[in-house]
């Protein structure tokens, strides 16, 4: 804070900061929470012959948000995989990344970085179905990759390193860029895999379907259970409220930090004006004891014993309000007799 009382620069700007990443993080925070919050309260649908009939009976034929576990089965094609035999899924997603190493000109080292250069994910219809075959119910699976949390396993991963020669090391130096080479990855939902799906459950032409939930719910299409699902999603939300608090409290600390330097600023002014009040009182009272008048002291007389001229210099307070003889009388701990700061020591003063 500088010494007018004004906030500087710096602290200005850290807690207009702190209060917008506050107000920001509170709102992903609110809306995450509203997710987790629907998520807990979504209701668990059995996969089991009653299902057609519950949904038939329910509002619409519908469930707004339900939970639904099972297996994956294709409906009529499959997707087979290109790098491992005997491999069959409903989507397969192809990843092409480029990965690297770019010169920090700030911090003076080499960072690695990875940038996606091609991707391309195919996907055929499919359902989810009890563990147990010999249960015809099934539900059939709209708009999967609309999904949350759709993690898929990873079929096939492998790095081309780049090829290096002394031209090209060279140039890498001075671009500072050095590629390193192309990782290629194949992910797919494979048919078998257990399922755990979050959203809209429409009965629709007899065909149970589970589709992205309306009202702003999210979509989930998770290989782990409800409680692993609903707990990483718990986990989530802590994380943020953490971020929230920490940057509410910076923000709050800030504001208090500049409320208290304000505050004993004002007190210091007004300690100094009810000092000034004291001295001019004092003074007056000794110009009537020397029966002088105030138009008759001298600009530079010591505000001491009005007689002789000020020749000394306080610090770190700066007055020039005394003489050395005054000075030297005050009692200790010598302080200013304008201003009451700690006297530290003297400047003398040479009137020519």
């Amino acid at each position: 804070m500088e010494t007018s009382g004004k906030p500087s620069t710096a602290q200005i700007v850290l807690l207009a900061t702190s209060s917008a990443l506050t107000a920001v993080l509170y709102t992903i925070y609110r809306k995450k929470s509203s997710h987790v919050a629907r998520l807990r309260e979504a209701k668990k649908m059995p996969l089991n012959p009653d299902l057609k009939t519950i949904l038939d009976e329910a509002p619409g034929k519908c469930v707004p948000y339900a939970v639904i576990e099972g297996v994956v089965r294709s409906v009529k094609e499959t997707l087979n995989s290109q790098f491992v035999g005997n491999c069959k899924g409903v989507i397969e997603r192809l990843t092409l990344k480029e990965k690297k190493m770019v010169w920090n000109r700030t911090t003076h080292i080499w960072n690695d970085c990875e940038k996606v250069i091609h991707q391309r994910t195919n996907t055929v219809p499919f359902d989810l179905a009890p563990h147990d075959d010999t249960v015809p119910t099934t539900v059939r699976v709209v708009r999967s990759l609309d999904a949350a949390e759709l993690d898929l396993e990873t079929t096939y991963e492998n790095f081309h390193p780049s090829q290096q020669s002394l031209t090209n090391v060279i140039s890498h130096f001075i671009s500072g860029e050095r590629p390193q080479g192309i990782q290629e990855t194949e992910e797919m939902l494979r048919l078998g895999a257990s399922m755990t799906g979050v959203g809209e459950l429409v009965l629709d032409n007899n065909l149970v379907r589970l589709q992205p939930p309306k009202q702003g719910l999210r979509y989930f299409l998770s290989r782990l259970d409800y409680d692993t699902l609903l707990s990483k999603q718990e986990g989530h939300l802590r994380i943020w409220r953490v971020l929230t608090v920490l940057f509410g409290l910076t923000a709050c600390a800030t504001l208090f930090y500049l409320l208290w330097r304000q505050y004993v600023l004002r007190k210091e002014r007004r300690k100094e004006r009810s000092l000034l009040d004291e001295y001019r009182k004092w003074q007056s009272k000794r110009l009537q004891e020397l029966h002088l008048a105030e138009e008759d002291l001298s600009p530079t007389s010591c505000t001491v014993c009005l007689n002789r001229e000020r020749s000394c210099v306080f610090l770190e307070c700066g007055h020039v309000c005394s003489c050395e003889e005054c000075y030297r009388a005050l009692p200790e701990p010598k302080k200013c007799p304008i201003c009451r700061a700690t006297i530290d020591r003297i400047v003398p003063l040479y009137n020519s």
